[in-house]
C-alpha cells in the first residue's frame, strides 16, 4: 500500500462505526412491522453507509464527527423501524422506571420524530462546522453559521421531498411515511425544532471555546 493510500485510509474505529450501523439496519428489518415502508426509511441510510468510505477518504472527518453522524443515523434507523409514528418509547420508559414515569412521556402525539429533528440540529451542526473549517478554511464563527444554515437548508429540502413523495405514493402510504399525525403545521415545527437544536449546539460550542 502506497503512502497516499495509507494517508487516506479510514481509522479502524470509523470502519467499526460503519459496520455496526449496517448491522443495526439489518436488525431493524427483522420481523419488520411495516415491511411496505421499510425500503423508503432505510434505503438512504444503506446508500450513505456504502458511500461513506469514499466520502470520508475524499473529505476526511475526525472520529468525533463520524460518531455524531453514526448516532444520528442510529436514531433514524430506530425511527424507521416503526415509521416514526409508532416508536413505543412510552412502553420502554414504563418498563424501565414504572408506569408513573412512563405516563409522563405519554400524549396524543408520538414525539419521537420531533426528538430526531432536534438531534439532527444538535449532532450534525458540529459536523458541518468542522467541514467548513477543515476543508474550506473558514473561521470558527463563519463555519458554525454555515452549519446552522445547512441544517435549515437540509430540513427545508427534506420537507419538500416529503411533499413531492405524497404526489407519487398512495395517500395512506404517504401519510404513514410523512408522519404528520394530523398536524398541518408538522413540517414547519420539524424545521424549527432542528434549528433550535442547531442553535443549542452552536451556543454550547461557543461556551466551551470561551472557557478555553
Amino acid at each position: 500500500m502506497g503512502k497516499a493510500s495509507l494517508k487516506n485510509a479510514l481509522p479502524p474505529l470509523q470502519w467499526a462505526l460503519l459496520g455496526s450501523l449496517l448491522l443495526a439496519v439489518a436488525l431493524a428489518n427483522i420481523n419488520q412491522p411495516f415491511p411496505e415502508l421499510a425500503p423508503l426509511q432505510h434505503a438512504p441510510t444503506v446508500f450513505l453507509i456504502l458511500a461513506a468510505p469514499w466520502l470520508l477518504r475524499r473529505w476526511p472527518l475526525n472520529t468525533r464527527s463520524v460518531t455524531m453522524i453514526w448516532l444520528f443515523l442510529l436514531l433514524h434507523t430506530l425511527g424507521g423501524r416503526y415509521i416514526y409514528s409508532y416508536v413505543p418509547y412510552e412502553g420502554w420508559f414504563a418498563s424501565l422506571a414504572g408506569d408513573a414515569f412512563g405516563s409522563l412521556t405519554s400524549g396524543e402525539r408520538n414525539a419521537y420524530d420531533r426528538f430526531v429533528h432536534l438531534m439532527f440540529g444538535v449532532l450534525l451542526t458540529p459536523v458541518f462546522a468542522e467541514t467548513g473549517q477543515r476543508h474550506w478554511g473558514l473561521r470558527w464563527g463563519v463555519s458554525w453559521f454555515l452549519g446552522f444554515a445547512i441544517v435549515g437548508l437540509v430540513g427545508a429540502l427534506y420537507e419538500v421531498f416529503e411533499w413531492l413523495l405524497t404526489l407519487v405514493l398512495a395517500h395512506e402510504t404517504a401519510d404513514y411515511y410523512n408522519g404528520q399525525q394530523g398536524d398541518i403545521w408538522d413540517p414547519q415545527k420539524d424545521m424549527a425544532i432542528a434549528q433550535i437544536g442547531s442553535g443549542l449546539a452552536w451556543l454550547l460550542a461557543g461556551l466551551k471555546r470561551k472557557r478555553r
